[in-house]
């Protein structure tokens, strides 16, 4: 094993397979327990090679699963300021076509050692490449939660089978604007999804989702990097189904840069609402009668802020459902959050609705609702209750001024212009 490997206290009685106040009392009983070789007073780090000596060495077990053992030596390899770069490493080793796969701009590979190289092929050769990326995926993110969400796989599936048109397979694109590492991309895949469309503003996350899904290989993918709000990398109503867990509670995420933007149709969100510009850019990229699940906080619900924009959405009938999920249910979050199921809405018809009421003409120029056929006239007056008693209604207006039976705002009639 690498001497650069190590461990912490938690992870030595994950291998040993006891619990963390074990090793305690083994560092208190034993004095040839090996000494710490970097971390803090708080959370000490250990040679792992050292400690799994000394655990053969007291009859103990010191199994370590392949998979962990080199996750330990490219986390040696780390840089701290590039987090990610040593698993896009590790995926292009997976994949086996380092100089031939293209990146997001701005992804960097981190040179690996030939030993560390040897041994992610042997991974891959014993459990598969997408296997071996999935694991050690999952030790990186166990060691950076506090830095980076990611979905979890049950939540992704249930977000990709609620956008699936009627319970069938998704025959089209899917898109996700903040991607992360891919989970939801991967769960549209197997969904059925033919290829899989995806954005993040971290280019190396990004890349870890490209590689996952080409070692999938179930969907075409096309992952960018960059700021999906302010540097949107996919043509408005491009996707048949969209999923999306955007970062919740950004301070600025563009609002004065994009004030006359086309995806505000719901009406320009507060500075104050970032969660629900992320809504609207996410049903933006949706093809009329399509479908999009985007994870909320619950205060998106309720702030009187982004009333108005709820408003529009839940009026135009863009919102279809709000589900709240149990605490839990997104591992970064302590509280429930909650799902909003969406629907592209079809273009709408806008038009001044006008019907002659003999030498009068009823207009309602603030009604927004599509052209529907009027009833033919079977007279002087036309079917309207108005009409047919001659402008004498129950409120009392004269003919000029006719009183209307729709429940909505009262319309009025005006004399006909003689040309």
């Amino acid at each position: 094993m690498d001497m650069g490997a190590v461990v912490t206290a938690t992870e030595i009685a994950r291998i040993a397979g006891v619990g963390p106040a074990a090793v305690s009392n083994w560092r208190r009983r034993h004095p040839d327990f090996p000494a710490p070789v970097g971390g803090t007073a708080a959370s000490p780090q250990f040679s792992l090679e050292t400690v799994t000596d000394w655990l053969r060495s007291q009859g103990k077990n010191a199994a370590v699963p392949p998979a962990e053992e080199v996750w330990r030596r490219l986390e040696a390899l780390r840089d701290p300021a590039r987090p990610a770069a040593v698993l896009v490493s590790a995926g292009l080793a997976l994949l086996g076509a380092a100089a031939g796969v293209c990146l997001p701009e701005a992804a960097d590979r981190q040179p690996l050692p030939e030993e560390v190289l040897g041994s992610l092929r042997a991974l891959g050769a014993e459990t598969g490449a997408s296997e071996a990326m999935e694991e050690l995926l999952g030790y990186w993110v166990e060691a950076h939660f506090r830095q980076t969400e990611v979905t979890p796989k049950p939540l992704a599936a249930l977000m990709a089978e609620l956008v699936s048109p009627d319970g069938a397979a998704l025959t089209g694109p899917v898109l996700d604007p903040a991607c992360g590492t891919g989970t939801l991309l991967l769960a549209a895949a197997e969904a059925g999804a033919p290829s899989a469309l995806g954005q993040d503003v971290d280019p190396e996350l990004a890349a870890v989702a490209a590689l996952r899904l080409l070692l999938d290989g179930r969907a075409e993918s096309s992952v960018t990097g960059g700021d999906a709000l302010l540097a949107d990398a996919f043509g408005l109503g491009t996707a048949e189904a969209a999923l999306c867990n955007p970062p919740f509670g950004q301070r600025d995420w563009g609002r004065d840069e994009l004030g006359y933007d086309a995806r505000w149709g719901f009406s320009l969100p507060p500075n104050s609402e970032p969660e629900l510009a992320w809504v609207q850019h996410t049903l933006a990229h949706v093809a009329p009668g399509g479908h999009a699940a985007v994870l909320m906080p619950p205060a998106a619900a309720t702030r009187p802020t982004g009333r108005r924009v709820r408003a529009e959405l839940v009026r135009q009938g863009a919102l279809r459902a709000v589900i709240a999920m149990p605490p839990g249910a997104a591992a970064a979050h302590a509280l429930g959050v909650q799902l909003w199921l969406l629907r592209a809405r079809a273009v709408r018809v806008r038009a001044v609705r006008r019907r002659a009421c003999s030498s009068w003409t009823w207009r309602r120029p603030w009604r927004r609702a599509a052209v529907r056929p009027a009833r033919e006239s079977t007279g002087p007056w036309c079917a309207r209750p108005c009409c047919r008693t001659g402008g004498r209604t129950s409120v009392g207006r004269s003919p000029r001024y006719r009183a209307c039976a729709i429940p909505c705002r009262p319309p009025t009639c005006s004399p006909r212009t003689s040309i």
